[in-house]
């Protein structure tokens, strides 16, 4: 008996250490998972137009509801491909094996409404792999009153903090299960339309929605369609329980561009609508190109 435990021995403790080490290895690489049975197919174009080391920026010219009234304002999509550190959680400062390929979104909105200006951005990292949830999602406006800011860690559970200077959206930290993102399907309208989720759906809405409104971060019903005609690709989010609809329109070819987005809900007992349109597309390094003379491309984005 002892020779036969002799020989099994290492057997066991090899099949052990293999057993616990796939384990965690599954763990690992399941954080992000996102409950999709089918994988996401990209156009054949993607790597060339998404990895040519340039970002995609469009100026839109907005007109945002708030306070009752429409506002004019400015709004900025910038969508661009980085590595990401999933452990960590912020943009990789050197290439490793580890790093997540990721498509990030950071929208920004610019609006005054009577003497004081607001300014808005959203940023959402989004894995290029659909099968993987956005792994981070931050969102911030400061006007005169002053700062709120919430950001969403993605690991074992959606983990949110928010901070703000209103009593009534006063500074807490969430946890949430995992369920889809209104921030994260921009990206991913952007990479795989067909991919997009329809259907009677439990999504949390955007943080600016929420932030803005003062409505609690929770999962909605939402309602979701997407619809072709022969020039756009458009999705559609209805929230029954906040009045709300958004309604994006992208190009109905690759890369599929953002190029108007309306949303309607209710303020003050009456339905309100904000609206961007396009104005300008480019491509641009836009990091390097910091200096007085290369302002000329925001002259080209109508900025």
């Amino acid at each position: 008996m002892k020779n036969i435990m002799k020989f099994y021995l290492p057997i066991i403790a090899s099949f052990l250490i293999l057993f616990f080490t796939n384990l965690a290895t599954k763990k690992e690489t399941s954080i992000f998972e996102y409950n999709k049975t089918s994988t996401p197919i990209k156009h054949p174009k993607f790597n060339e137009y998404w990895y040519q080391g340039k970002a995609e920026i469009t100026s839109y010219k907005l007109t945002q509801a708030r306070y009752g009234e429409i506002h004019e304002g400015i709004a900025v999509n910038i969508f661009v491909t980085e590595d990401f550190l999933p452990e960590k959680q912020v943009k990789a400062d050197y290439q490793d094996k580890k790093n997540v390929r990721i498509l990030k979104l950071n929208s920004t909105k610019k609006f005054t409404t009577g003497i004081y200006p607001y300014s808005l951005m959203t940023s959402t990292f989004s894995p290029i792999d659909l099968n993987k949830k956005a792994i981070k999602i931050s969102f911030s406006a400061q006007e005169w009153c002053g700062n709120t800011f919430i950001q969403l860690n993605n690991r074992k559970d959606f983990e949110i903090d928010f901070y703000s200077y209103f009593e009534s959206n006063r500074d807490r930290k969430l946890v949430l299960k995992k369920h889809v993102l209104e921030n994260e399907l921009w990206n991913q309208l952007r990479i795989s339309p067909e991919d997009m989720p329809i259907g009677s759906l439990e999504i949390i809405p955007s943080f600016e929605f929420l932030s803005l409104n003062h409505k609690e971060i929770k999962l909605y019903r939402a309602n979701a369609s997407l619809t072709r005609d022969p020039h756009f690709i458009i999705y559609s989010l209805n929230y029954p329980e906040l009045k709300r609809t958004l309604t994006i329109k992208s190009s109905k070819d690759f890369p599929y561009t953002i190029e108007s987005w309306e949303e309607s809900f209710h303020q003050k007992g009456k339905k309100r609508t904000s609206k961007a349109v396009k104005i300008k597309t480019i491509l641009s390094a836009y990091w390097s190109k910091n200096g007085v003379t290369d302002i000329s491309e925001r002259k080209e984005l109508g900025l």
